[in-house]
């Protein structure tokens, strides 16, 4: 039943050995362009037919693909787990849809889904395409967004993607020529992302923030990100009552360095607070591992449990804060040495160690990657087994990581209190 696919996909490998084969230099230049123009369809065609695959997978049970769909076509794939997620959303807006009595409806965009199976588009018309119409208000008819669409859509077969976009911009000026939105269109935009950490250490985000949110941070910034707040440049930052003369004086920071040390302040000070709850079980706040040669050199980085990396004087720094966990690794054996934090209950210290231990990079590399670990929503199966209490000192062999295909818990016969 797959020879079918086996055939196609064999003679689509030799389709292109044989125009890798081709000498291009050998043709006007003209006629040369007409074969590039040739090419850039056909990778585009390809591309459609790519996403076509990826919208049967998002449908499939997790259970069955060995996890989410978006972690593990961007294992597959060998993309990010982000542009796995894009993907997947181009596909629910260019494919068919389904209504509960199993009725078929038009794509989302139904002209640019046919122009992109043609071929004729590139993701960047898609993205132009797909923020136009996001962007245009709630109230508008539908007869008028179908227009446009496919206005939009015929246009991309013929123009540059930047040429595009100012056709996209001036049709939403004559959609909307006031520039009214409503309280539901300013919602649907808001939003905050991160980008990939750099190789200093810092990220950039993107925030698009509603008239509230701006308010409340206005407000804040207003008091902490005055001269001689927050400053941990000080030996003892003020982050209550007025800043003296001299630190306000002294403060040399900018003002954009001034608002970030008062998120910075914002947010380290609730992280702890009992009145947060528990997430997945543990307190809200930063796990913290590093190894015990690190922490005695004072040198070298730390990863946080949600993979940021962290260098050691910040960790120490952080350290006098807030009520933070810090997990202590040997630099060799990766074994746990040392749990840190007030209390000690065995069963949260299990879950800080079982769910730090796979933050290392080595861990992030093998567990996320090679066996789709799905850090940091990480589960144990094998921790939940009723199996007798197992010490802190046997950690690390509690920790194996589960087989991707054995999604079930599997008893053997083994010593009361033992976990391998």
């Amino acid at each position: 039943m797959f020879s079918k696919p086996v055939a196609a996909f064999d003679a689509l490998r030799a389709s292109v050995a044989s125009v890798r084969e081709l000498n291009f230099d050998q043709l006007k230049p003209q006629e040369r362009l007409q074969r590039l123009a040739e090419v850039e369809n056909a990778v585009r065609e390809l591309v459609a037919c790519g996403y076509d695959v990826i919208g049967g997978l998002a449908k499939e049970d997790p259970a069955d693909l060995g996890g989410p769909p978006h972690q593990v076509i961007a294992n597959y794939l060998r993309i990010s787990c982000a542009e796995a997620r894009r993907r997947i959303r181009d596909v629910a807006q260019l494919s068919p849809r389904l209504t509960l009595t199993g009725q078929q409806l038009p794509p989302e965009l139904p002209a640019t889904a046919q122009a992109w199976r043609e071929g004729l588009l590139d993701g960047q018309h898609l993205r132009v395409i797909q923020a136009f119409v996001r962007d245009l208000p709630e109230e508008t008819p539908v007869a008028v967004v179908e227009h446009a669409e496919r206005f939009l859509a015929e246009q991309a077969a013929l123009l540059r993607p930047d040429q595009l976009e100012k056709a996209a911009h001036r049709a939403a000026l004559l959609i909307n020529p006031d520039g009214k939105f409503s309280d539901a269109d300013r919602a649907r935009q808001r939003g905050f992302t991160w980008s990939s950490l750099r190789s200093d250490g810092m990220s950039v985000g993107k925030l698009v923030a509603s008239p509230d949110l701006r308010a409340n941070i206005d407000a804040w910034l207003a008091k902490f990100a005055a001269p001689g707040m927050c400053n941990p440049a000080d030996e003892k930052p003020c982050v209550a009552g007025e800043p003296t003369e001299e630190a306000a004086r002294t403060d040399t920071r900018t003002p954009a360095q001034r608002q970030h040390d008062a998120l910075n302040a914002l947010v380290r000070g609730q992280l702890g607070d009992p009145k947060l709850g528990q997430h997945n079980g543990l307190p809200v706040t930063v796990i913290v591992s590093t190894t015990l040669q690190e922490l005695t050199a004072a040198s070298g980085r730390a990863v946080t449990g949600g993979g940021t990396v962290l260098p050691m004087r910040d960790l120490i720094r952080m350290a006098s804060h807030a009520y933070h966990y810090l997990a202590v690794y040997d630099q060799h054996s990766a074994r746990p040495l040392y749990l840190g934090r007030t209390r000690r209950i065995a069963s949260p210290d299990q879950r800080i160690v079982l769910y730090d231990k796979d933050s290392s990079i080595d861990a992030l590399l093998e567990y996320r990657c090679a066996r789709s670990c799905l850090h940091p929503n990480l589960q144990r199966p094998e921790a939940r087994r009723a199996w007798g209490a197992t010490s802190t000192r046997r950690l690390p062999r509690a920790s194996r990581p589960t087989r991707l295909g054995n999604r079930r818990p599997v008893r053997r016969q083994r010593p009361v209190g033992v976990l391998r």
